[in-house]
């Protein structure tokens, strides 16, 4: 049975640039300027496309080369629309942007149950997580009007019951810290063991994780902007997404789940790990010589 994830990935050409005009964003290391809620984006084409894709980060763009709507854009457009955009018919324009403000966490939320179906330690949780699905998938079929009147609120904190319950049983086979929600900002955890950690939420903006064991960890909400997650251990992290991933820099030698895909962004090399990397990797080496 092929993953549902795989579907919940953004396809450009099937969207109309919602992502360069419904969203505001503040002059950042993100952003190089400040632009408004529904303006525009100054490098959107008249064809939707982007007219520097290929450099974004180059130029000071790097929020954009991480955003991920997780297919919501071509589901707006194609399906909740019919094919409708801007430009051959205006009049859309506010009830699209409405659209994708609710569809695009309605498909984060598809992408986190989808996930929780393919984890067999979640098993118990699963005719709960299906049935979520379920009523998640019919939410995105709605048409405009009773699209709008869906409280998105609402159905997260349904669904975060069973997330919370899947982080608990993924992580009973192997505990880890704690950290849910920390300050982790620039932290030095290089090699670190975080198997089963606890990282729901937890801000780990530009920090070290280079070499760092995060099987079983929970990752849903952290903030991996920056981290440096070269030969980093993410293969069976829970609750990671592209978004995530792409904001992150990992090199040839990290591992990432079999759904993600390795930014292009990554170098093909492995990257030297610091001391701290090396010193957990030979102890590893050692445990299982004897």
């Amino acid at each position: 049975m092929p993953d549902p994830r795989a579907a919940l990935r953004a396809d450009c050409g099937a969207c109309a640039g919602l992502c360069c005009v419904a969203p505001a964003f503040a002059r950042s290391s993100d952003f190089p300027v400040d632009k408004p809620a529904g303006t525009a984006c100054r490098n959107l084409q008249g064809d939707f496309r982007c007219g520097i894709h290929d450099r974004l980060r180059d130029e000071g763009w790097a929020g954009c080369a991480v955003f991920d709507c997780f297919g919501a854009g071509q589901q707006v457009v194609q399906v909740t629309f019919g094919g409708r955009d801007r430009r051959t018919d205006p009049g859309v324009t506010t009830a699209m942007f409405a659209a994708f403000e609710v569809l695009r966490p309605i498909h984060e939320l598809r992408w986190y149950l989808a996930e929780t179906l393919a984890t067999p330690v979640a098993a118990p949780l699963h005719e709960a997580a299906l049935a979520l699905l379920a009523e998640t998938e019919q939410m995105a079929a709605l048409g405009p009007e009773a699209l709008a009147a869906v409280d998105v609120d609402a159905h997260r904190a349904r669904v975060d019951e069973v997330l919370l319950g899947v982080g608990t049983l993924v992580r009973a086979g192997s505990p880890g810290p704690d950290r849910r929600g920390a300050d982790l900002v620039g932290a030095r955890l290089s090699g670190a063991d975080l198997r089963g950690a606890n990282l729901r939420g937890a801000l780990l903006i530009g920090a070290d994780l280079r070499g760092a064991d995060l099987r079983a960890a929970e990752l849903i909400g952290a903030d991996l902007r920056g981290a440096d997650v070269s030969g980093a251990d993410l293969s069976t992290s829970l609750f990671l997404t592209r978004f995530q991933v792409h904001g992150a820099r990992g090199d040839a030698s990290t591992l990432l789940p079999a759904v993600l895909d390795r930014p292009a962004h990554w170098p093909s090399t492995t990257t030297a790990p610091s001391a701290p990397a090396a010193t957990a990797r030979a102890r590893k080496r050692g445990r299982r010589r004897r």
